[in-house]
């Protein structure tokens, strides 16, 4: 990993704190078709200085609605998450970025810490946010549902870079500071209902898909079987996910079916298979 050595200056009496009062949060959601879930994700961080909505073209009226909220609006071309995060990430306008997904909502205890963090002269350069999820009708304790750390979600411009990964994309964070802990939760509600996580399982099986063949691994049903279990054994069982009953099981089955897609998917688009229209049957 590269790091970005800290700038030497001369310190003016008076800068220092002048420049931490004037420290001002830019906030990015990324979002597609997602009218039902963006605007109370608006209003969990409407106290920020700027707010930029990166909308992939969005069918629905999640752009609409983001606008008459007073969010900036920025069209992008879905080509993976890794490169919607960094142009998102290139429109923000101030020093410090908070990533926020249209299924999250910032709590008042995050807002707190986030702004004693952007107005310290002690801050690192990167947090961690424990995002706490909500799925039916309870919140999940286990099956790597808590505390969910994903990727530095507050974080100083210039210090977080994605790899151009089509779906759990990979980061790298450019400083010589170690990463910090936000003590607060963010609230999730990943699924809205059993059909988005079927929804989801199959776009995400195809983005993953397509991270495997660009990887250039190898491809086989037996692999799709047994990651596909060992996905499952690791949600279910050794991450505890049976403590949160069903929906515990329910988690730990679509993350099952998820993983086992992913890779037949990429077998068959490896063997040529993809599609079973263009199959020649015999003349009977």
């Amino acid at each position: 990993m590269n790091f970005i050595e800290p700038k030497q200056g001369i310190s003016i009496p008076g800068q220092e704190i002048q420049n931490l009062n004037a420290a001002k949060l830019s906030v990015y959601i990324i979002a597609f078709n997602e009218e039902e879930k963006i605007k109370q994700a608006l209003l969990s961080v409407e106290w920020a200085d700027e707010i930029i909505v990166a909308d992939s073209f969005s069918t629905d009226n999640t752009a609409v609605i983001a606008k008459e909220f007073g969010a900036k609006v920025i069209q992008i071309s879905f080509n993976g998450f890794g490169a919607l995060r960094n142009i998102a990430i290139e429109a923000c306008s101030h020093d410090w970025i908070f990533s926020l997904d249209s299924d999250e909502r910032c709590t008042k205890g995050a807002r707190k810490e986030i702004q004693k963090i952007i107005h310290s002269k002690d801050s690192l350069d990167a947090y961690y946010i424990p995002r706490k999820n909500y799925f039916m009708g309870k919140w999940i304790r286990h099956a790597g549902f808590y505390p969910d750390f994903r990727q530095p979600q507050l974080f100083r411009k210039g210090v977080l870079k994605f790899r151009n990964d089509a779906v759990h994309e990979r980061y790298e964070v450019i400083s010589n500071k170690k990463c910090g802990y936000l003590k607060s939760n963010i609230f999730q509600v990943p699924f809205k209902n059993l059909e988005e996580i079927i929804h989801k399982t199959n776009r995400y099986s195809t983005l993953g898909a397509q991270k495997l063949q660009a990887a250039n691994k190898k491809s086989g049903m037996s692999k799709a079987l047994l990651h596909g279990f060992w996905a499952w054994v690791t949600l279910y069982v050794l991450k505890l996910g049976f403590l949160d009953g069903w929906p515990g099981f329910i988690i730990a089955f679509g993350n099952f079916e998820g993983t086992f897609y992913k890779y037949a998917k990429f077998y068959l688009q490896d063997k040529g298979l993809d599609s079973f229209l263009n199959t020649k049957f015999p003349d009977e």
